[in-house]
């Protein structure tokens, strides 16, 4: 439709709901509608109609104050839609129930912050659950999501819903198919159709009652068949989601004529027909959403938009620093260009966009502004050399002879494969366990990564990435795997450079962990495998975790939950043994099991004993390497013989009032990822103020966040068998650091009993650790970078920042701490 035209009725009509869904809602409400917000695009609207509720949207509203959000999550900066989504939860005016789904990791942060909320004192006004729906095409996600949705079907009865049939549920898929068929009528008429009206057409399918929308979307048909082409570039919109019209309307008003997209709410998404029973609806391939879809999948569907409309440009838009959209731009340029490198049929601009302000937009499109030219890596020998760093002291010799074996360690890792053994890549979080009691060799991610931070390689790393049309700046810790691929050197790589795996295998943590590995078995061939991320969606939850968790997990833990992993687990195992031939025993299995518990038990000891000692026996720099070597290593007796000698030195120190420095007068906390290329950081404040940083994640976190009781001669799905011992260690990862109702707790336990002076927090600290640390009166200085972006920063004005902050807030902290003490 031309830029400008007067819009008709029917377009008003449907401009009005999508632009205000909270006026459906109220007038719904007052026809004696039963109405249920939803938040989340593979919502199941046709299963909550059946159910009696007439669901409506609730997104994020730009451009408006977060007043309420920012004292409850901490001020937003630059990502903007978690609390734009609180605020409008914590209005006082919003009392319908709330059903989230987890189409985005952010959206089960959001329900866990709420949750949080409420168990700390707060009124909540309206009723809220989370749907858990898994996307990954697995016999074992579809029966998590059967158990999931019986759980809805509960609630919403609860909510006073009625008792459905599968008759109901057809009559609504046969409703939701209607408005689907008229979407894609329209969608055919795109050089008709404005892209803004499209996007608006599609939201209001998650707004209004199919009664309602069918005869406006049947009238639009109508009347914009008849209308001329519209002129401008054919665009097609990818990247990130788009819950408002603010970024479509801006781009058209420039000129440019959206014929498609690919994202969360664009019909170029193929979705089967609507299911008719609940448990065709547990079917993990409906209603994906794109930041669970794979790369490749979404690149094709562009693909086949550029060939069938022309498209002349690809504007991929990253939106509210969303991490997982830029890991799809790569696939982009292979589906549309191959693996070369000149110009590909359809211009793609990956351009970078706050959530509420389409200004920069808009800058950039009068600009004409694309990606900068790809420069390839400058060769080896014309590279620069590292700046020289000062060295971190280390007081024990646990530290040393844990780095030393590493580099031993590595050697052997790499010769294995030079022999044919098979070699495994593993994020963090993923349950490395299995892969020891196999026989399969394999290397930390997140290890790697530290690695060549140390070696001050990030920056020809993060050319690497650039150079294939990867990210550097989205989820760059766990990507440097991926840059390890590219890596053509050997002369500069790290260590000898990291072999080509076999298989690599992470837990989908974040929206971008799946793009990431896709991606990295597409530059290295190896098989890849990621785990489901599930999310407890229960209001009432066990908060004293680290007390609960080592014996009671069994009936702490959901059992949908860790039915999944043990069905993903033996999934793993059966590839793993196909591919090498190499047979899963249950006794090593098990041996391997207790030498993690026993390590992790040297891990806690060595934990309560810096905890208690004046002064502190160490600093971080010594536990981190000191823990997280041997971490690398569980369930070996290397491994646990490190983890007993780590004890053992720390003890000897604290019984001779040996202290990290001889004069403590600050202890600090330092809160999210270490800074692996740059230790001696830490030590700089015990010169200049005394001041030591005693705690960190990692030997806190090797304290209770691993030990998993088990019962050895427990077999299959006994409730405290070994493998559902296992699938228990690893279903919690990262609730511990960063989910509310878990991570701050337990922080604010371990402030309190290291007699924490203040706390020092990156930015990858979730803001309901802080809050509480603030709130339990621990004093806390927000860095506001990351573990990479700090060599970046202005170094001066940090440190600066946190001598005012020692001097300040943390050494008042200790001498009211030493007065109560005295």
């Amino acid at each position: 439709m031309p830029t400008g035209s007067a819009p008709s009725a029917i377009r008003a009509a449907i401009a009005a709901a999508y632009g205000d869904a909270d006026a459906v809602a109220a007038r719904l409400r007052g026809e004696g509608r039963r109405v249920l917000r939803t938040i989340g695009s593979d919502a199941p609207l046709p299963l909550l109609r059946a159910a009696g509720f007439a669901p409506v949207r609730l997104a994020p509203r730009p451009l408006v104050e977060t007043l309420r959000a920012d004292a409850l999550l901490g001020p937003a900066g630059s990502r903007r839609r978690a609390h734009l989504l609180a605020e409008r939860l914590l209005d006082p005016v919003l009392t319908d129930p709330v059903l989230f789904t987890r189409a985005d990791a952010e959206q089960a942060q959001v329900f866990s912050a709420l949750r949080e909320n409420a168990r700390l004192g707060a009124p909540t006004g309206m009723a809220v659950t989370l749907l858990d729906l898994l996307h990954i095409d697995r016999p074992s996600s579809r029966a998590y999501n059967a158990a999931r949705l019986a759980q809805l079907r509960d609630w919403l009865e609860a909510q006073g819903g009625t008792s459905f049939t599968e008759t109901d549920l057809a009559r609504e898929a046969d409703a939701a198919d209607a408005v689907t068929a008229l979407l894609r009528d329209l969608d055919k008429l795109r050089p008709r159709l404005s892209g803004t009206d499209m996007l608006r057409s599609i939201g209001c399918a998650a707004i209004l009652p199919p009664e309602e929308l069918i005869p406006l979307l049947r009238g639009l048909r109508d009347e914009v068949a008849a209308l001329p082409e519209a002129s401008g570039t054919a665009t097609l919109c990818a990247g990130s989601p788009h819950e408002t019209d603010l970024h479509y309307a801006a781009i058209e008003r420039e000129g440019l004529r959206i014929v498609g997209e690919v994202h969360d709410w664009g019909i170029a998404r193929a979705l089967p027909p609507t299911p008719r029973s609940l448990a065709e609806w547990a079917d993990p391939a409906y209603a994906i959403p794109a930041a669970a879809a794979r790369s490749e999948a979404l690149a094709k569907e562009a693909q086949a938009a550029v060939q069938e409309r022309k498209v002349e440009r690809i504007l991929h838009l990253t939106l509210d620093g969303d991490e997982a959209a830029p890991w799809t731009v790569a696939a982009l340029h292979r589906a549309l260009n191959g693996d070369r490198h000149d110009a590909a049929p359809a211009e793609i601009v990956p351009l970078k966009c706050p959530l509420d302000d389409a200004a920069p937009l808009v800058k950039a499109l009068r600009k004409d502004e694309t990606a900068p030219e790809i420069a390839a890596p400058k060769p080896a020998k014309t590279a620069s050399p590292p700046t020289p760093r000062a060295r971190s002291r280390k007081v024990l010799k646990a530290s040393a002879s844990s780095g030393d074996y590493q580099r031993d360690w590595f050697a052997s890792v790499r010769a294995q494969v030079a022999s044919g053994a098979p070699f495994a890549m593993v994020n963090a979080n993923a349950p490395q366990e299995i892969l020891r009691a196999l026989g399969v060799p394999f290397v930390v991610n997140q290890w790697w990564a530290s690695i060549v931070a140390a070696k001050q390689q990030s920056g020809r790393y993060r050319a690497l990435l650039r150079s294939r049309h990867y990210p550097t700046d989205a989820e760059a810790y766990s990507a440097q795997g991926v840059a390890a691929a590219l890596d053509r050197d050997a002369e500069q790589a790290p260590w000898g450079g990291l072999p080509r795996p076999d298989f690599v295998q992470a837990i989908a943590s974040s929206d971008a962990t799946p793009a990431i590995f896709e991606a990295w078995a597409h530059e290295s061939g190896a098989a890849p495998y990621v785990y489901e991320r599930t999310v407890d969606p229960r209001w009432d939850i066990e908060t004293r975790w680290w007390e609960a968790l080592p014996d009671r997990w069994h009936e702490v833990l959901e059992p949908e939950r860790l039915d999944l992993l043990v069905a993903e687990l033996r999934d793993v195992i059966a590839a793993v043994e196909s591919a090498t031939g190499q047979r899963f025993d249950e006794g090593r299995f098990v041996e391997v099991m207790n030498l993690v518990n026993e390590q992790e038990e040297y891990y806690r000891m060595t934990r309560d004993l810096i905890a208690r000692t004046v002064p502190a026996p160490i600093g971080v720099v010594d536990s981190m390497p000191a823990t997280m070597v041997p971490q690398w290593h569980r369930g070996t007796e290397w491994g646990r013989d490190a983890a007993r000698a780590l004890y053992e030195e720390v003890s000897e120190r604290a019984a001779a009032g040996l202290g990290a420095i001889a004069d403590e007068k600050v202890r600090l906390m330092w809160v999210g990822r270490g800074l692996w290329s740059n230790t001696a950081f830490y030590q700089k404040w015990e010169d200049s103020h005394g001041a030591v940083f005693v705690w960190s994640m990692y030997l806190a976190l090797a304290a209770d966040g691993y030990i998993r009781r088990f019962d050895a001669d427990g077999a299959g799905d006994a409730p405290r068998s070994p493998l559902r011992a296992l699938a228990a260690r690893f279903l919690t990862m990262g609730d511990e650091l960063r989910m509310p109702s878990w991570a701050a707790p337990w922080h604010v336990h371990e402030a309190q009993t290291h007699g924490i002076d203040g706390a020092v927090a990156l930015d990858d600290a979730d803001p309901f650790v802080l809050r509480a640390l603030v709130a339990a009166g621990i004093p806390v200085l927000e860095l506001g970078v990351d573990n990479y972006a700090l060599d970046r920063a202005d170094s001066d004005a940090l440190e600066a920042r946190i001598a005012a902050f020692i001097e300040g807030p943390a050494v008042q902290m200790a001498q009211d701490r030493r007065k109560t003490a005295a």
